[in-house]
């Protein structure tokens, strides 16, 4: 039975990261770059969708040979649709949406805060995980 494979796309903040997954939450790459800005100043959207766009191909490649696989065995492309910054997300969304035409594959938007809980259930083995989402420089 052939496995599952997904080449996810996670640019929501200051990182941008792209990893190959299987259905069953094996991780097979997951190569990421932050954007760091001088000590006492923030990201801007603008400047951190620079960043990805810098680095988004790069990790594509790296992520894609860490995992020892190629665009064809990939069977779905994933990224996340918010919420997040929307500069730094679209450049995501634009990237994925033209793998998706390129490579014919099809496309999952992937809501972060769900993402986070399946991400917890996986880690811990919790079939019914208790949450409490704390965001922002404000948690």
């Amino acid at each position: 039975m052939k496995r599952m494979t997904a080449l996810g796309f996670e640019g929501s903040a200051n990182k941008i990261g792209v990893g190959v997954d299987t259905l069953d939450g094996t991780i097979l790459s997951n190569p990421r770059h932050t954007y760091i800005t001088p000590a006492g100043q923030g990201f801007l959207p603008r400047e951190t969708a620079q960043h990805h766009l810098q680095h988004v191909l790069p990790l594509i490649k790296s992520a894609l040979e860490t995992a020892g696989i190629t665009s064809d065995e990939i069977d779905c492309l994933c990224y996340t649709k918010g919420p997040g910054m929307g500069a730094p997300l679209q450049v995501s969304a634009v990237v994925v949406r033209v793998l998706s035409q390129l490579w014919k594959k099809p496309i999952v938007a992937v809501n972060h805060c769900v993402a986070h809980i399946e991400m917890g259930r996986i880690v811990t083995g919790a079939d019914d995980p208790v949450i409490k989402p704390l965001m922002g420089f404000d948690s």
